[in-house]
């Protein structure tokens, strides 16, 4: 049985001593609770907010990473880096880093290939736009997405991977895809894994949802049988809007 999987993805927001302030109240309102949490500060926030839930079952994740491990890449930051601050989760192919500074499904498969080699988990994220979904090219984009970008990734790495549906029109524009829209498409998401590996890799797969996630609507995705997490921007920058996300079921 897949076991929810909710993310927090903080973008370009807080400061170091908000982010530790946050994570620590997050900390503390998530002590004994079980469930699979993950916040992705900024790069810059990522020691204080690691060393604020030191002890709790919150990982930390990095928004990105770069498939080198060293060298002369000016504003990167590496594996290596990563995990010597104790981080070894990582979300990739998010669509700002697609869109807005144009990175490749097939960057974005080198540095999956590169994160697994090393160690982390990943959240691979996928999601079509507004015209790419009018146009009928959904499955023609995701399938791009997800066959390009886990390409070289073998079965036994599967258990490393978390794909993340994030349709791109629905991302900080308050628009959410019906629960039934949004389980179509996971349903399909599933069906390419199949696919590209077997019934048991996609049965296992962890798919969250992503696109102005909140409070009102999680309980509604995550009834939906091929929805099985979430991956939430604005609401999870206050414990008050993220915990009612991460206790849906309560």
């Amino acid at each position: 049985m897949r076991k929810p999987y909710i993310a927090g993805n903080w973008k370009m927001n807080l400061t170091p001593s908000e982010a530790a302030k946050l994570a620590t109240e997050l900390a503390a309102a998530l002590k004994g609770n079980d469930r699979k949490v993950m916040v992705a500060p900024s790069f810059v926030s990522i020691p204080a907010v690691v060393n604020a839930v030191k002890g709790s079952n919150i990982i930390v994740a990095a928004q990105n990473v770069n498939d080198h491990k060293s060298g002369a890449f000016t504003g990167e930051v590496s594996t290596s880096q990563l995990a010597d601050l104790g981080v070894k989760d990582v979300i990739l192919g998010h669509s700002e880093r697609r869109h807005i500074y144009g990175e490749s499904n097939e960057l974005i498969n080198s540095k999956v290939l590169f994160a697994l080699e090393n160690g982390f988990d990943v959240v691979l994220c996928v999601g079509e736009t507004l015209d790419e979904r009018e146009s009928g090219n959904l499955e023609k984009v995701l399938g791009d997405q997800v066959t390009i970008g886990l390409k070289g990734v073998a079965k036994e790495q599967m258990s490393h991977i978390t794909i993340a549906y994030e349709p791109v029109w629905a991302i900080g524009t308050g628009k959410t895809a019906t629960p039934e829209d949004a389980d179509s498409t996971h349903k399909v998401i599933r069906k390419m894994i199949a696919g590209l590996y077997d019934e048991s890799v996609a049965e296992d797969l962890i798919i969250q949802y992503g696109g102005s996630v909140n409070a009102s609507n999680v309980k509604a995705l995550m009834a939906k049988e091929n929805i099985d997490g979430a991956l939430v921007g604005g609401a999870s920058l206050s414990v008050e809007k993220f915990l009612p996300i991460v206790n849906f079921d309560k």
